[in-house]
């Protein structure tokens, strides 16, 4: 059996924890794994027993002989797959790609009994990360990995940025480096009331100290704002899922920002590559969000959002949403009245 199918066998197959019952998928793991966790334990059953998972049928018309045909040739695909499926939308891309030329009532009910993302809703992204800056930049960030809190909602999001950046490094006020370097000697000594104290002073400022891979590193605070697009807000349809998908994209990784400008709020309007990907495109096509046309009149945006709309994907499957800028107004509107 391949290491990577008895790695999530052993790690990734256990057992829920009270109270979340709500999310579970047919295997009774939680959503953030039956995916990949439940579809690796029975790929490596089968490569054991050949035997396909109870109650398959009830999801796939095809026979049972057809079905033990799918996992050997899933099996084979997963041991060739370099890296093996870690997410929900790898191991759903995996299963597409391998049973491309078998019905399609098959291989939707397939993903659906391990609770797969659907054909329809898996996106691809298709722009390149510019070699140089486009016209209108006024900066390039390179930031340190992303935390999931630091997610606002499906348009915003904070990072933060090396002191020791060339750009960065000029314009740490005095107060903060005196500051940073209290803090040190401080912990030092073990007296982490004053180191606490000290790194207040550092938050003040707009800066903080960060632990990254057993080393801490001061680093400046920006406010970003995904240039082109407005995701629903927290309080509307699909605004829990357009922050949950922005964090999906960029947590524990690093980005690389190109500033335009500054919004209204003090935050920087920008363009995000994560990993290479344009984050606003994913965003788009998977109808988490709108083009922001008041602000940004790019055709490819127009075109990622009526593909979403065709597919009826994201906050797109009603058939009238709600714009976030109408709704903000509305509300601006009834606390002025």
């Amino acid at each position: 059996m391949g290491n990577a199918l008895r790695f999530l066998y052993g790690h990734c197959c256990k057992p829920t924890a009270a109270g979340d019952s709500d999310s579970l998928g047919p295997h009774g793991v939680s959503s953030a794994t039956v995916g990949v966790s439940a579809l690796a334990h029975d790929l490596f059953h089968f490569d054991i027993t050949s035997q396909v998972p109870e109650g398959l049928s009830k999801h796939v018309v095809s026979s049972k002989k057809a079905q033990a045909n799918w996992y050997r040739k899933l099996v084979d695909a997963w041991k060739e797959a370099k890296p093996p499926p870690k997410t929900p939308e790898e191991a759903a891309k995996l299963v597409i790609q391998t049973l491309k030329r078998h019905q399609k009532a098959d291989v939707e009910g397939l993903l659906a009994f391990y609770g797969l993302p659907p054909p329809h809703t898996l996106v691809q992204g298709t722009a390149q990360a510019p070699s140089s800056l486009p016209d209108g930049v006024q900066f390039e960030m390179h930031t340190l990995p992303v935390d999931a809190k630091a997610v606002a909602d499906g348009d915003t999001v904070t990072v933060y940025v090396s002191t020791a950046d060339p750009r960065e490094s000029a314009f740490v006020p005095g107060n903060v480096h005196s500051a940073a370097v209290r803090r040190s000697e401080a912990r030092a000594r073990r007296n982490f009331q004053d180191a606490d104290a000290f790194h207040k002073q550092i938050i003040d400022a707009g800066y903080r100290v960060i632990p990254v891979e057993n080393e801490e590193i001061l680093a400046k605070k920006y406010r970003i704002r995904l240039r082109g697009i407005d995701a629903p807000e927290s309080a509307m349809p699909y605004g829990k899922e357009a922050k949950t998908e922005l964090v999906k994209i960029v947590q524990g990784k690093p980005l690389r920002v190109l500033v335009y400008g500054d919004d209204r709020y003090g935050r920087c309007v920008g363009d995000i590559y994560c990993n290479g990907i344009f984050v606003q495109e994913i965003m788009l096509k998977k109808g988490l969000a709108w083009h922001y046309t008041a602000y940004d009149k790019r055709q490819e945006l127009e075109t990622w959002e009526k593909q979403a709309r065709a597919k009826r994907v994201g906050l797109w499957a009603s058939k009238n949403p709600e714009k976030p800028w109408d709704w903000r107004r509305e509300r601006r509107e009834r606390e002025g009245a």
